[in-house]
């Protein structure tokens, strides 16, 4: 990666860790602990390396056993720094050689690393290319001593960038790739490969184990730097004769001229964290409630109130209101005998909302359709003889429940494990109290029907004035022609009676037909405004304890997962 380049990663890297660290905060209460420490050691390791020097690149030499790499930490050096002996392991203590220039801050990364002083080490001569670089020997990966492996272990997580040296007899060693490089395969931009002791291969075999070994690496998902772009450097040479040491050492000048092999590594660290965040983030698909959901929701309460039955209840209210009003005095006189009679019969099924009485096959509007004052079909109506209160209830609740775990599982779907268990959670904490709330909503609108229409319209005034003037008229004809069978009128002007008998007889049946077709109109535009109100009350029940809840969940995982957008690098 040109410098330009490799600079710019390192300037996007700080918004990406400030997301991390707000992507932490925001999960702590719905992520598992363990989930989240590797992002938090990934941040912990970034600040602390932030304190410490930027002008220096700390760069270890790593290998298995025999492999010569403290021979190429010596031929770096320019001089035996690093114990090299047939004995093995040689090195148990990690020895560094510091390229100061002149820059100060190296005995903070000296300290984190943990290298003891007495293996602290300058260059034999001045290496003005190499300034500030931290050359680090670690003990052999595949130490015997477990004391060895867990230090090279510890100090890998460390480091700025990492030499792998390998020998033509190990480099396909399988501890090699399995434990260290598949794994580490994100890390290709800060790593180093280079094959040791090819002057123990004759001919062109030391090219054939090059191909084989990129051939290794390309499987282990390392990504390999050619013709200028990112990736692992592979070089082959002899820390023995010094055969390619100085392209090694031409190669780390380069790598630490640019500093950025710290932004590099850390870039490399948030991304792997990042990755094993996935599944606690990444949804499967789009997310959140979508507007046919909330209207099923809003259907489901409205069937538990009852909604439609006190609407078409309302219905028949205002048509029995415009009889009454618009009716003669007889029908009148007949409706009120029949609402005695009625509340009579009622009174002990009165006065307990019943939420989902109207739906019940023997109850509501359907069963009370006949009468005019009781078993309207409104909630708290005597339902099919059965007593009030608690039967109700129990008929609403399954409706409400079955709601609420349906739009739970529509906001939940696609969501990752812990914001859907969260979004569940959420919604059934709303839905404590909510078949009680919806009583309550239902008794209101009951409480409404009984007072009947807020107002009367005019034509109700016009046709009682002409039912009272109907009446009249049959009442005067009638008597008229009485008197006139009595003698107290003249028999011979008894037919004049007979005319006004007649219409007001007439009339006033018609024009109680006449209303009652002009009536249905406003009565039904009236029943669908009751039934709109009380759908609207559920709903707003609905979304205040239940819906309302779930959307701050989903703002919740938005956020996070704009978060982790950020802190992923999409």
């Amino acid at each position: 990666m040109p410098g330009g380049a490799r600079r710019a990663a390192g300037e996007g890297l700080r918004p990406r860790l400030e997301a991390l660290r707000e992507l932490i905060a925001l999960s702590r209460s719905r992520l598992d602990g363990a989930v989240l420490d590797g992002a938090g050691r990934v941040l912990e390791a970034a600040d602390e390396r932030y304190r410490l020097s930027g002008e220096h690149t700390v760069v270890a030499l790593a290998g298995a056993t025999g492999s010569g790499k403290s021979s190429l930490f010596n031929a770096l050096a320019g001089a035996p720094r690093s114990e090299v002996a047939a004995r093995r392991p040689t090195t148990a203590e990690p020895v560094a050689c510091v390229w100061s220039g002149g820059r100060p801050g190296a005995e903070g990364l000296l300290r984190r690393l943990g290298v003891p002083v007495h293996r602290r080490h300058t260059p034999a001569q001045g290496s003005p290319e190499l300034a500030g670089l931290v050359l680090l020997d670690l003990p052999d990966h595949d130490s015997s001593a477990t004391a060895n492996r867990e230090q090279v272990d510890r100090m890998l997580e460390l480091v700025d960038a990492v030499v792998w040296v390998v020998d033509p007899e190990k480099y396909a060693d399988g501890v090699l790739h399995e434990r260290y490089l598949r794994p580490l395969a994100g890390y290709a931009e800060v790593t180093f490969v280079v094959l040791n002791q090819v002057d123990r291969l004759p001919g062109d075999a030391a090219d054939q184990v090059v191909d084989d070994l990129r051939r290794l690496l390309d499987e282990d998902g390392l990504a390999l730097g050619e013709h200028g772009e990112p990736g692992a450097a592979v070089l082959a040479l002899s820390a023995a004769t010094g055969e390619g040491v100085a392209e090694l050492r031409e190669a780390l000048g380069q790598f630490v001229a640019e500093r950025g092999a710290a932004d590099r590594r850390l870039t490399a660290d948030v991304d792997t964290a990042a990755e094993r965040l996935r599944t606690a983030y990444a949804a499967d698909g789009r997310v959140g409630l979508t507007e046919g959901a909330r209207e099923e929701f809003d259907d489901r309460l409205a069937e538990a109130v009852g909604a439609v039955a006190t609407g078409r209840a309302a219905e028949r209210d205002w048509l029995r209101h415009a009889e009454r009003a618009c009716g003669s005095p007889w029908s009148r006189l007949r409706a009120r005998r029949k609402d005695r009679r009625a509340r009579g019969r009622g009174a002990s099924g009165t006065g307990a909302v019943r939420i989902g009485a109207p739906r019940t096959g023997a109850g509501g509007a359907e069963a009370g359709g006949g009468g005019e004052g009781a078993g309207r079909g409104v909630p708290g109506s005597r339902a099919g003889g059965r007593g009030p209160g608690e039967d109700g209830r129990a008929t609403a609740r399954p409706v409400v429940e079955q709601a609420v775990r349906t739009v739970a599982g529509e906001a939940a779907h696609g969501l990752p494990l812990p914001w859907a268990q969260a979004v569940r959670e959420a919604a059934v904490r709303g839905a404590e109290g909510l078949p009680e709330a919806l009583d309550a909503v239902a008794a209101e609108a009951e409480e409404g029907l009984r007072h009947g229409p807020d107002g009367k319209p005019r034509w109700w005034t016009v046709a009682a004035s002409v039912q009272g003037l109907l009446f009249v008229l049959q009442v005067v004809g009638v008597l008229w022609m009485v008197g006139a069978v009595t003698g107290v009128v003249d028999p011979a002007e008894w037919l004049s009676g007979v005319l006004p008998a007649v219409v007001g007889t007439v009339g006033g049946p018609a024009l109680t037909w006449l209303c009652g077709v002009v009536a249905r109109g406003p009565a039904r535009r009236y029943g669908q405004e009751a039934e709109r109100r009380l759908r609207g009350t559920a709903a707003g029940c609905g979304r205040a304890r239940v819906l309302e809840p779930v959307a701050a969940e989903l703002l919740r995982y938005r956020e996070v997962r704009e978060r982790y957008a950020v802190a992923s690098g999409v």
